[in-house]
């Protein structure tokens, strides 16, 4: 259940994907990174955590970079993926849009990474007719520690 009114065409998939098939286009903050890994440990035997979002044609990483490298550096080889359409006129880049869709593809493909956050994606939510985080897109997974 998402916590928002969203056009249901703009999720493609949701699945565990191979790590090596998505694509980053931004640095991560490494103490973050560090951080998230740390928390991650405090549990024992499963985690849950938000889906990382992808551009369904690219498999570029739109949101969920620290989880991302998080989960990699934990040993997970699948990590939760909900792809989305990434082109559609209903998610945009931030509220000023400094960077276009286009750009961010490239750098993920080319791994030319633009600077952390340097992005803030945004679903505009139907119901309150505002620009909301695409994080709410996300859902949630529980994963097991390999033992």
């Amino acid at each position: 259940m998402y916590s928002i009114s969203f056009n249901k065409s703009l999720v493609k998939e949701l699945d565990l994907f191979d790590h090596n098939l998505l694509f980053p286009h931004e640095k991560v903050i490494d103490e973050k990174t560090s951080l998230l890994i740390n928390y991650l440990r405090s549990f024992n035997n499963s985690i849950i955590i938000s889906s990382i979002l992808c551009c369904s044609k690219s498999m570029v990483i739109i949101d969920g970079h620290h989880r991302f490298y998080a989960l990699k550096k934990l040993g997970f080889k699948k990590v939760p993926v909900t792809t989305i359409d990434y082109f559609s006129d209903d998610i945009k880049t931030d509220s000023e849009e400094k960077f276009s869709k286009d750009s961010i593809i490239n750098s993920g493909l080319n791994k030319q990474f633009l600077e952390p956050k340097s992005t803030n994606h945004l679903v505009y939510c139907q119901k309150s007719k505002l620009w909301q985080p695409v994080i709410l897109l996300s859902s949630l997974f529980k994963l097991n520690f390999e033992n």
